[in-house]
């Protein structure tokens, strides 16, 4: 279901993928409008679903994680779904994505060290269902989000 987002919408979004710490009065004085509208837009926006929750963004790299590796499997006999929602309970998966293509899945994940990407492979490989894998390393990230306003 797509929502029609007017163009106050948009800039209050902007303001919390900015900075979600902001109070309503900063984010109403930014946009120009009443902190009782952007109250009133933003029940609406959460009711609706559109805003999930609010969190902060981490460096991935001073917390250690070193590695961000991008990794395909294929799954036999139809059991896609079930080998995905086990494999996104894995701590140090980020993503989990059906695909198009010569594989069923692919897999986002990050690690500290070759030691823990070693574990993570042969744990995959481990799971019933998991014919192969096509690991990945990232060598430089050159761009990672999902802000897209």
């Amino acid at each position: 279901m797509n929502l029609d987002l007017n163009e106050t919408d948009v800039k209050i979004l902007k303001n919390l993928l900015e900075d979600a710490r902001l109070s309503s009065r900063q984010i109403a004085k930014n946009v120009g409008i009443s902190v009782g509208t952007v109250l009133s837009r933003i029940k609406k926006m959460e009711d609706e679903g559109l805003i999930k929750g609010y969190s902060v963004t981490l460096d991935h790299e001073k917390l250690g994680y070193q590695l961000t590796v991008v990794t395909e499997i294929t799954v036999s006999k139809g059991r896609l779904l079930e080998m995905e929602l086990e494999i996104a309970k894995i701590p140090s998966v980020c993503g989990v994505y059906d695909v198009t293509g010569s594989t069923d899945a692919v897999i986002i994940a990050k690690f500290k060290n070759r030691a823990d990407l070693g574990v993570f492979t042969k744990r995959l490989l481990a799971l019933p269902y998991i014919e192969r894998t096509n690991t990945h390393v990232v060598l430089t990230t050159i761009k990672e989000t999902f802000r897209l306003l």
